[in-house]
This record gives C-alpha cells, sequence and structure tokens, in this order.
C-alpha cells in the first residue's frame, strides 16, 4: 500500500477487479470508481455478457492476491456466493460476500478478507459502489481476539484447506 500525502493519510491499494457474465455490467463501474480514489487496478475479465464460468475468475483473482502482484481483490457474480466459495477453496484467500456496508467493512476490520465478492443479481450500482467504498477503507484491527481466530481458521486451512497452487485438495 502507498499513502498519499501526510495530511489526507489516505491509503491506495493495488487492487484485481473480474467478473462472470452476470457480474460484467457492474465491473466498469467498480472499476471506475477504484481509479477515482486514487487505486491502481487489474481487470481480469470477464470482458461481456457472454456466459462464462465464475471458478475461472475466482481463480484469477486468488492468483493475483496469493501472487502478490495486488493487495487485495473484487469478484462480482450472480449472486456472490459461487464466486465466494470458488475463492475461498485458495489456500490463502479470504473471500466473504457482502452486501450491506457493516459486512464490508467489518470482514476486513476483523476477519481480514483479501477478496470482497458481490451480487449483480442482489445489489444495484450504487450500493456496489459504496460496498467498494467501505472495504477498501477498512483496514484489518489487529487486535489480539480477531488475530487469535483467524489463527484458528489458517490451521483449519492447513490441515484440510485446497493448497494454492492447485486448487485441488491435498492428498
Amino acid at each position: 500500500m502507498r499513502t498519499a500525502s501526510s495530511r489526507d493519510m489516505m491509503v491506495f491499494m493495488k487492487l484485481a477487479v473480474a467478473a462472470d457474465h452476470a457480474g460484467f455490467p457492474l465491473k466498469a463501474l467498480i472499476i471506475e470508481e477504484l481509479r477515482k480514489l486514487g487505486h491502481e487496478t487489474t481487470d481480469l475479465g470477464t470482458n461481456s455478457t457472454a456466459p462464462v464460468d465464475y471458478p475461472d475468475y475466482a481463480q484469477a483473482v486468488a492468483r493475483a492476491v496469493l501472487d502478490g502482484r495486488v493487495e487485495r481483490a473484487v469478484l462480482v457474480c450472480g449472486s456472490g456466493a459461487g464466486a465466494c466459495v470458488a475463492a475461498n477453496k485458495f489456500r490463502g484467500i479470504r473471500a466473504a460476500t457482502c452486501h450491506d456496508s457493516f459486512s464490508a467493512r467489518q470482514a476486513v476490520e476483523d476477519d481480514d478478507i483479501n477478496v470482497l465478492c458481490l451480487g449483480a443479481r442482489v445489489i444495484g450500482p450504487n450500493l456496489a459502489v459504496e460496498l467498494v467504498r467501505d472495504y477498501v477503507n477498512a483496514k484489518f484491527s489487529g487486535a489480539e481476539r480477531h488475530k487469535r481466530r483467524l489463527g484458528k481458521v489458517a490451521k483449519f486451512e492447513a490441515e484440510f484447506g485446497a493448497t494454492s497452487d492447485t486448487g485441488a485438495a491435498p492428498e
């Protein structure tokens, strides 16, 4: 993350944005808003409303986050649920579907999510922009109770989770 001036203390990030065909109409609006806010964005597709499979875009954002090309990502599908399920199969990804401002902020502050999932068929464009703003402006609190809980989640992931290399369950 880079900081603008010390006066305004805004933090700018590198973010990936991807969507399946259902999320495509919101994707451009989200990218435009993030750029207006001063963030650097990477568009990982799709580029039309032609039917595609959301797991492919979940994989694209997961790899971008895990490879360190971006700090966080926004992933949009029809409901937000399918893309979230797929993204969470990657070790190190903490994705959450959020359709309200409290959840979009709190999921970062308490759960340190790195992928925000939105349902384009659930929320409208104005709410999508609001949620993205809440997500990027939130910071992990670092509170001991949240670190402890995330440590437990990491243990589950290490024992039972998918690998970040293939997305397949360990043998």
